[in-house]
Parts: C-alpha cells; structure tokens; sequence
C-alpha cells in the first residue's frame, strides 16, 4: 500500500512487535522433540512436552505478575481482581484448547491496551456498574464469535490505526508510571522537592531502568523473563535496606454476584452500550492480531484458528464479569515468553494459572515489590507499544502520518474519540482522492468500499 487507501488493504499485520512488550526473536525456533501428527495437533496437554510446559508456565507466570498488577494500577482496578481474572482466563483458556483450540501456546492475560479505556469506564460509571459493562462485552464479544464477524471489523479499520492506537495508549501508560520514579516516603518530604532523599530515588529509578533495558536486549530472544526476574529480585533486596515506596494491596474480597446493572436512565444506557462496544471491538482486534503474531512463533508451526481464540475470551470475560473481573486476551509478551520458556501446549497455561493463583491466596508478598521498579517495567511496555508505530513504516507514508496522529488523538483525547476522529479523517481522504483525483463517481466509491466486505477478509 502506498499513500493511499484502495480498497485493497493487506490483511492485519502479523508483526509480532505490534502488541504489548516482548517481540519475537529472529532466529529460527529450536527444532521441537519428534512427534507423531495427531499428537502435534492435540493442544491441551501432551504427555511428551509436559516437563517444558511446566517450566515455561512457571516462568512465564511469575513475569506476568508485574505486568498485571501495573496494568490493574492503570485500569483503576484493585489488583487482586487482576489477578483472578488472570487466573480465571487461564483455566478457561486451557479448558478451551480441549475443544477447540485457537492457538496453542498463546498466553491469556489483562491487555496494557485496554487499561485506559477500563479507567475511563471506571471513572465514567463506577467500579459498581463495571461488572455488567464487562459481561455485556463479552455478550458483543459472543455475537462477533457466533457470526465470525471480526473479519468486517479488521476491513472497517485499518491496522495501522490500531498501531496508532496503541501508542497512544503506551505513551499514557509511560506518563502515568513515570512520577513512581521519584517518588519518595511521605516521612521523607520536605519543602524543597529535589531533596536528597528523592535525587537518590531518581538515580535509583535509573539505574534499575537501564539494567532492565540492557538484560532485555541481551536476553530478549532466549530468556525474556530474565530482566524481570532480576528487577524484581534485586529492588526487593535493596528494599530492605533504603526506605522507598513499596506497593499496596487492598484486600478486596473476591465472591460471586450477578453482574446487574446499577442505574436505569436512558442515557446511561446508550453510553453503557457504546463503551461495551468499543471495548469488545478493541479487544477482539487485539486478539486477532496476537493470533497472527503467536502462529509466526510456534515451535510447531501450528495454524491459529482466530475465532476459536474469539471463544475462548468471550467466555472468560462473560465468567470474569461474575466476580468483577477485567476484559482479557491472548498477549504477544506473555506468549513470547511462554514460547521461550519451552512451551508447546496449552498446559503451560494452566501452569501460569496456578502460578498466579498462589498470589492470589497470598497477596501480601507483593508488598515487597517497590513501586520505582514496577514503574521501570510498565514504563518500558507503554515506549515499546509507542515503537509499534516504526512498523507502520512499510505501509507508506500516508498510513504513517495517520498512525501518528491517531495516536496524538489518543493520547490528548481518549482511545474513542481518537479512533473516530482517524476514522472519519481517514475515510474523507479517501473520498476526495477517488472522487476528485481520480473522478469517481460517490455512488462507484461507496460501492467498491462495500466490496470489500464481500470476501472473507483474509482472517481465519
């Protein structure tokens, strides 16, 4: 594509960078055990790969920790619900691959993407109304599995959008985490802000990011959780000596309601809707995208089946919805991980759920990690959300320029209004290039835009 929309869009971009943090390594995956065929289709579990898929789910959960609890601080969540709807996905996820499996060593989790948009939804209904906000997306989120309809959702918006998207969303994530680096005690405080108490949480703070950065680069393509582990390790230790800022958990209890809805005006109503729209939709776009990004990583080379995927988070986030879970996807990081850890089947998931589980049970131990260092993790996941935008780069510049400034817009105004806008931008550019360059009547425009709806979209 050049700088122009033809009506002929490639299909969604299978850059594995293009999602959360993690990409995946450019060398060749190591060659898998031997197998038998109708055991490399098996997705839940196979006897032979059990001790890989245990190490990878155990690895691959404890890095998932941090990611969700940061996530969950920028959803307004408490965290341990996080974390059960982390838990809850994996059961689901695993369960799933029994019967149909979408991809296979695809790693479900909270999306960074999706943050902003659950803090808005917090903040514009109450955390009260959150529960049937979820259930009514997954409710969408059903409706789009049952008529295979995200193949007309990815022809309706391009994925350089969805790019822009989410580097708006990281340059918000980035921003909000940055304060946790110079933040200090309140026993610490005094009239002059660059005291000394916070120059050394700032040197402090740079120290842990940079290492994070250099053990990532140096690991990335064969043990991604390293930095993670070590971060988080080393700020733990250090905590006990230099008083800092530690994480809190509130314990919220976990139990089961109905998620009913707590208002009944009509406008509510229709922004309810609205909003459960737009989230569906985001997620379902994600997770196609994850999808084409975990099939170019599999040992196997197994093909992902997109709406078995679709089904799979439908039913986790309408089950989530019952205990006031988050939405959830199948994340590029975490499946990176997973992969590298030695994963080949969905019973590392189950694994990662048990991992997280115990966290759960025991929230308190989080409480040893300091804030300055989750703050260098999610700070690291919002600039490489942004670095999805130099992918764009191929598609030419016209999708560049709009990448950008979808991500401006979203990024000053909101994920909604900022989609719209490039939208709507996007499709009077369009039409005044066919229209007045190259003199096509509206009603040949408008027709050639609906064909493209007649194929199957190039999604599986």
């Amino acid at each position: 594509m050049t700088h122009t929309n033809d009506f002929n869009e490639p299909p969604p971009s299978s850059d594995p960078n293009r999602t959360e943090i993690d990409s995946p390594p450019s060398n060749p995956p190591p060659s898998p055990p031997p197998s038998t065929p109708h055991l490399t289709e098996r997705a839940a579990f196979q006897t032979q790969y059990a001790i890989r898929d245990i190490q990878a789910g155990i690895i691959t959960g404890a890095m998932a920790i941090p990611l969700t609890v940061g996530i969950a601080m920028m959803s307004d969540y408490p965290i341990k619900v996080a974390l059960a709807t982390v838990v809850f996905a994996c059961f689901v996820g695993w369960v799933n691959a029994w019967i149909k499996p979408g991809n296979y060593i695809g790693a479900p989790g909270v999306a960074a993407g999706l943050a902003p948009v659950l803090a808005m939804g917090v903040a514009s209904f109450g955390m009260e109304n959150m529960a049937f906000v979820i259930f009514l997306t997954a409710f969408i989120q059903a409706i789009i599995w049952k008529f295979n309809l995200q193949k007309y959702i990815l022809i309706a918006v391009p994925n350089y959008l969805v790019e822009g998207l989410l580097a708006g969303v990281g340059l918000k994530i980035a921003l909000n985490f940055f304060t946790m680096t110079y933040e200090i005690p309140a026993s610490m405080e005094s009239e002059a802000f660059w005291n000394i108490a916070r120059i050394q949480m700032c040197l402090i703070s740079l120290v842990g990011f940079i290492s994070f950065i250099y053990l990532f680069t140096k690991f990335q393509s064969t043990q991604p959780a390293v930095p993670y582990f070590v971060l988080i390790t080393a700020s733990a230790i250090l905590a006990q000596f230099i008083s800092m800022p530690m994480l809190h958990i509130e314990d919220v209890p976990l139990h089961l309601a109905l998620p009913l809805p707590h208002f009944n005006d009509a406008w509510t109503w229709i922004s309810v809707i609205g909003f459960a729209s737009m989230l569906a939709i985001i997620d379902v776009i994600e997770q196609v995208m994850s999808n084409a990004a975990i099939q170019k990583i599999d040992p196997l080379q197994r093909k992902c089946n997109t709406n078995n995927s679709l089904l799979a988070i439908w039913i986790a986030n309408m089950g989530s919805s019952f205990f006031g879970g988050m939405t959830n996807l199948d994340g590029v990081a975490k499946s990176t991980t997973n992969k590298l850890a030695g994963a080949y089947t969905k019973f590392s998931v189950l694994i990662i759920g048990m991992v997280i589980l115990f966290f759960v049970l025991n929230a308190q131990f989080l409480e040893y990690l300091p804030k300055f260092s989750l703050a260098a993790i999610m700070i690291f996941t919002g600039w490489k959300m942004m670095m999805g935008l130099l992918h764009v780069a191929h598609n030419g510049q016209y999708a560049m320029i709009l990448a950008t400034l979808c991500a401006l817009l979203v990024y000053k105004l909101g994920i909604f209004e900022g989609l719209l806008i490039s939208l709507v931008f996007h499709g009077l550019i369009n039409f005044i290039v066919f229209y007045q360059v190259q003199n096509i009547k509206s009603k040949e425009i408008i027709k050639r835009y609906l064909k493209r709806f007649a194929g199957d979209g190039g999604v599986d």
